[in-house]
């Protein structure tokens, strides 16, 4: 089986080296290349072409934050999981709004750290139990988030009217944390329809991640 390549960006050297030491202990991953800026991120991308990048945001120059839109256009399906000791409820929503598929904080413990590279890769979105409630909060009292094609969504605060019953049921079980695969189970369907039902939930819905159906949903629960 192949292994997962990954790119590291942090501006620590330590920190960085010593992450890498630990992620190439496990046989599932090839850490591909390193940088300690958005700079030299783009060039290891650009060589490299890795699978999932673990990007800091507290860089020097460009913030990891404001990075990513750029690492996403050098290497369209590379997945970006932030990886940072930034508890603000702003950087983790511009890191959603500009395509992370993830964000962790740097006191996560490595075994959880492996399990997100790997749900990230297959499609979920992870955020540190931490950080839960701070999202919930930012999606609840700031402007709706943009749609992944940077548009407003609708106006219309009852998109669950939108949705099916299958879809809602769906949308129930992402807010669980369920997975594509749990969900088919619990349900007794396919996988790959799953995956479909979440594509029209987030299409329909103008989200552009499960953690932002999550928090949707949860908004919803809590009117």
């Amino acid at each position: 089986m192949n292994k997962i390549r990954l790119l590291v960006v942090d501006d620590h050297t330590l920190f960085r080296r010593g992450l890498i030491a630990l992620l190439s202990l496990d046989e599932r991953f090839d850490v591909a290349c390193e940088a300690g800026d958005i700079g030299e991120a783009l060039r290891c991308v650009a060589r490299g072409r890795p699978d999932l990048i673990l990007l800091d945001n507290h860089l020097p120059g460009v913030r990891g934050v404001d990075g990513i839109a750029s690492l996403k256009d050098a290497a369209p399906g590379t997945r970006v999981l932030m990886l940072t000791v930034s508890e603000n409820e702003n950087d983790l929503t511009a890191a959603l709004q500009a395509g992370a598929d993830g964000y962790l904080l740097k006191t996560v413990e490595l075994d959880h750290l492996s399990d997100s590279i790997i749900k990230v890769l297959a499609g979920e979105s992870v955020v540190s139990p931490e950080m839960m409630t701070k999202l919930f909060t930012a999606f609840r009292t700031q402007a709706p988030l943009p749609a992944a094609n940077g548009t407003p969504p609708p106006p219309d605060p009852s998109g669950l009217a939108l949705l099916s019953v299958r879809e809602r049921e769906v949308l129930t079980h992402i807010a669980c944390g369920d997975s594509n695969k749990v969900i088919a189970r619990k349900l007794d369907i396919a996988e790959t329809t799953v995956k479909i039902h979440v594509q029209h939930i987030l299409r329909k819905l103008q989200l552009s991640s499960r953690v932002q159906a999550a928090v949707y949903a949860a908004g919803q629960a809590a009117d």
